[in-house]
């Protein structure tokens, strides 16, 4: 009677749990992904002309103090991420986190409104009588990069943990299930680039033609309705439960596999650790074990011998004995770095595209229908591709391509960011083709060392950035999906964190090689006048080495071997096990 109690008290729970997650819910991360990255878009494209025209900043430190900005702000996603993984729910984290950057971006907007907490403007000074300029003191710059990086890590928290609450709302094991979370992807991708959009042009316009200080009023007003969006379905979210730190749980498996580096593995893998009974009422992840990295196994021998002859009693504990879902988890996490260290020089060339592309545009044509467009503006151009190209492949190409493949997102994850990497190696050719023209053009009217623009349309560049952008729609999308899909259960978070990271070390290599580039070349980069440099030298340089990265990521991606999961549902003690390949 008691069992037949429970089943009913059971019903309405399995019902309430049914009607979590799905569309509905997404809709919510969509809105708040628009909102929050039109914010930040808009303020990574244009805060170097704050730093320079209203902190007084020089223009050398105005542009590294936005790199510094821009790549905080990526690599301290794996903050957000071990915190929304180890101690909070991905919705938790999300709301903490864009509180965090609503208070950075209230403190850049008071400074921004009140001139006493800024420097004495210092407008119409060329930049080498800027030491004339009255100098930002210690207040004002610490109240400067107080609510700077407080954006930053806010934003951070925000890419960690929204991808994968909006992820979580799909079930990856169910065929139907992988579809739509593959859809998802496809999706968050385009409210991304709706509000980056926005934020390029509207916001970027604001800032312009009213004052900084209403640009900043309108991003926080944005941030703001991107907290109320994403409170808004907490009724509707589908939430993960933290369960102890990932991390802790792969030194586990280090340190275990060390101190039994002189025990044998055994000829039957069965014999190695693993736990099945489950508490009721909850599904588990176990993973297949994988021949690759052998030594860690290792860390699941619960007794065994050594190369001696010696017997070794049965040890359990956490620091003792670990099981093979721990020791293949592990083993993912190793298996996929290669796979984001050779998506690394993609993120590189997009760098020179926001850089060096954006100083080509001051050299061109700007006008449009009687409009100058405003050089940070630009990046428009890639994202109103991405805007046409992102329904087409998710509407078009994935259902042909599912056709054929019979996978249900149309093509695998690292075959999809292959494209990318092809795309953008062809990129970095044309960019080196349409700076050879601009470089003719610039001759042929005897324009070198001219401050006019040239009788060439700034949309010449629209061609390396239409390629570049369906490069980022193919990569971007498809690392997103590849570390959610194949990271562990309780690495979801931290897994996207990393391949936000690929961005970040994107932003880092490419000072690097600018600065390498031009100390080989004997100064490609070096005269201050894109009429006299070799920027094309530089672009084709970057598409050869874009080549030799592709090849070393096929390497990489034959290499790799997808998870293989077994589910085991509680509640079902026939001791049936289903098998899924991720």
């Amino acid at each position: 009677m008691a069992d037949i109690c429970q089943r009913f008290e059971g019903k309405p729970k399995q019902a309430a749990a049914a009607r979590l997650g799905g569309n509905r819910a997404a809709l919510f991360v969509f809105a708040t992904e628009g909102l929050e990255n039109m914010a930040f878009i808009a303020n990574a494209m244009s805060l170097v002309t704050y730093f320079y025209g209203y902190m007084n900043l020089s223009l050398t430190k105005s542009a590294t103090t936005l790199t510094n900005f821009m790549g905080t702000a990526f690599i301290l996603t794996l903050v957000g991420g071990f915190i929304s993984d180890t101690y909070w729910s991905r919705f938790k984290t999300c709301v903490v986190f864009i509180c965090i950057e609503l208070v950075g971006l209230g403190l850049l907007t008071i400074q921004a409104h009140f001139p006493q907490l800024r420097p004495f403007p210092c407008k119409g000074v060329a930049p080498s009588q800027m030491y004339q300029c009255e100098a930002p003191n210690t207040s004002q710059l610490a109240m400067l990069y107080t609510g700077l990086y407080l954006m930053a890590l806010g934003t951070s928290g925000v890419k960690a943990a929204l991808p994968a609450l909006g992820a979580d709302q799909y079930d990856e094991k169910d065929p139907k299930g992988a579809a739509q979370l593959s859809s998802f992807f496809n999706w968050f991708l385009f409210s991304l680039t709706i509000g980056a959009i926005f934020g390029v042009t509207f916001v970027v316009w604001i800032s312009t033609n009213h004052g900084w200080d209403l640009s900043f009023v309108v991003c926080t007003i944005a941030v703001l309705f991107a907290l109320l969006f994403v409170c808004m379905g907490k009724s509707l979210y589908r939430n993960n439960v933290p369960k102890g730190s990932p991390l802790l749980s792969i030194l586990q498996v280090c340190v275990v596999a060390i101190k039994n580096r002189k025990l044998q593995i055994p000829e039957n893998t069965e014999d190695l650790h693993e736990i099945h009974e489950k508490e009721a009422g909850e599904q588990h992840e176990i993973l297949q074990r994988t021949d690759q990295f052998r030594w860690l196994d290792r860390a699941a021998i619960s007794s065994g011998t050594t190369a001696d002859g010696a017997s070794t009693p049965t040890v359990h504990g956490s620091w003792s004995l670990c099981t093979v879902t721990q020791v293949e988890e592990t083993k993912l996490l190793i298996r996929m770095l290669p796979i984001i260290l050779s998506t690394v020089f993609m993120n590189t060339c997009m760098a020179q595209l926001q850089t060096f592309s954006i100083q080509q545009s001051t050299t061109m044509n700007r006008n449009l229908l009687g409009f100058k467009v405003p050089g940070p503006s630009i990046p428009a151009i890639p994202l109103t591709f991405m805007f046409f190209l992102i329904p087409i492949y998710e509407r078009i190409f994935v259902p042909i391509a599912r056709k054929i493949t019979g996978i249900p997102t149309g093509i695998r994850h690292l075959q999809r960011i292959a494209v990318g990497l092809v795309l953008s190696a062809i990129s970095m050719a044309v960019a080196g083709l349409v700076e050879t023209r601009r470089k003719h053009v610039a001759v042929q009217h005897n324009m070198v060392d001219s401050a006019e623009p040239l009788p060439m349309s700034v949309f010449w560049l629209g061609l390396q950035y239409a390629i570049f952008g369906a490069a980022d729609m193919f990569t971007l999308v498809g690392l997103l999906e590849f570390f959610y899909a194949e990271s562990a259960v309780g690495m979801k978070s931290l897994s996207t964190a990393i391949s936000w990271c690929s961005i970040a070390f994107g932003y880092f290599l490419s000072t690097v090689v600018v600065e390498v580039v031009n100390k080989v070349s004997g100064g490609w980069l070096a005269s201050n006048n894109l009429n006299r440099d070799k920027l094309n030298y530089f672009y084709w340089l970057l598409a050869g080495l874009s080549v030799l990265n592709f090849g070393g990521y096929v390497v990489c991606a034959s290499w790799y071997k997808y998870k293989k999961v077994e589910v085991i549902k509680e509640g079902d003690y026939s001791g049936k096990v289903e098998m899924v390949k991720a």
